[in-house]
């Protein structure tokens, strides 16, 4: 493992910290895109008094935070292996170059000591999922590895009611912040309750602080809402979403193809929004999950 200069900094001075994943930056939008948002989002969490330290795989390294010099490798990279706890090991071993998805980057950075994990959505249940049992390691991830997870929600192509159902049966918290909807990505709502809400980042602080003492195993996953003026209606992308989801099931794609497909063909039927609408949100996540990690630097215990 490879600690960043400035995420070592950060760390012998215990300030605030915030881990961010890297398959936003190799499977989720195109060169030079990815480049800039990855840098964008990292400013955000400094402006908002915390550290970015982006995680990957680079030549079977764990890297904790990138220079920006391996940012720019890192996005222009080809044929980037997607990595969950299933394969991350033998991504390393074998000396391979991997961006790590929720549930890698949430074992990495429990393993680099960093409490408060930045993303877009989490996975979840897919659709169809009763004949499939595709369902995401991300949820298996947050009911093991104490890290606060805060994202839009659950990915809106997913079935989201079964993910909560999936998430509450493994004692996840599940937080709405400031809200009591649970939002559903590039939508504020999904349409169903949240099993729990918090309105402050020291409150949401304090409770993965109180789990630590409890000596209760896992995460909690903080669904922040999109901002209004970025949002797509959810009944707007219903449609969408289920044309998408038929061509995907039309050409048997399946298991971690699935996701990539889906959003690629949302970006072309949106004509592009839902790509500016997913930036919004990870950089509104960023925000959030920076104001959280400075409550939980506060606390001896975390």
């Amino acid at each position: 493992m490879k600690i960043a200069s400035e995420v070592a900094e950060a760390k012998s001075k215990n300030t605030p910290i915030v881990a961010l994943e890297s398959t936003i930056i190799t499977h989720g939008m195109p060169y030079p895109q990815n480049l800039e948002v990855a840098r964008t989002v990292e400013a955000d969490i400094r402006a908002a008094g915390a550290t970015p330290a982006t995680i990957a795989i680079m030549d079977g390294t764990l890297h904790i935070g990138l220079e920006d010099a391996q940012l720019e490798a890192l996005a222009q990279a080809q044929n980037v292996a997607k990595l969950s706890r299933a394969d991350l090991a033998i991504c390393m071993a074998r000396g391979g170059t991997g961006a790590t998805t929720v549930a890698a980057t949430m074992i990495a950075a429990h393993l680099a000591g960093i409490s408060v994990f930045a993303t877009g959505g989490i996975g979840g249940v897919h659709k169809g999922a009763e004949h499939s049992f595709d369902i995401s390691a991300d949820l298996a991830e947050l009911a093991q590895t104490p890290v606060t997870v805060v994202a839009a929600g659950a990915k809106a192509i997913l079935d989201i009611p079964k993910t909560l159902e999936v998430l509450e049966t493994y004692g996840v918290p599940v937080i709405a912040y400031g809200q009591d909807d649970f939002p559903a990505f590039w939508s504020r709502s999904s349409g169903l309750a949240a099993p729990l809400r918090l309105d402050s980042p020291a409150d949401i602080a304090a409770a993965q602080v109180m789990r630590a003492k409890l000596g209760l195993p896992g995460g909690q996953l903080v669904a922040n809402p999109i901002p209004q003026t970025d949002e797509i209606a959810a009944e707007t992308l219903g449609p969408i979403i289920a044309q998408a989801q038929s061509e995907a099931d039309a050409q048997g794609i399946s298991g971690k193809a699935v996701t990539p497909f889906l959003l690629a063909r949302i970006f072309e039927l949106t004509d592009g929004q839902s790509l500016e609408a997913n930036i919004a949100l990870v950089r509104n996540n960023a925000r959030l999950a920076a104001a959280i990690a400075l409550e939980m630097s506060k606390s001896p215990a975390s």
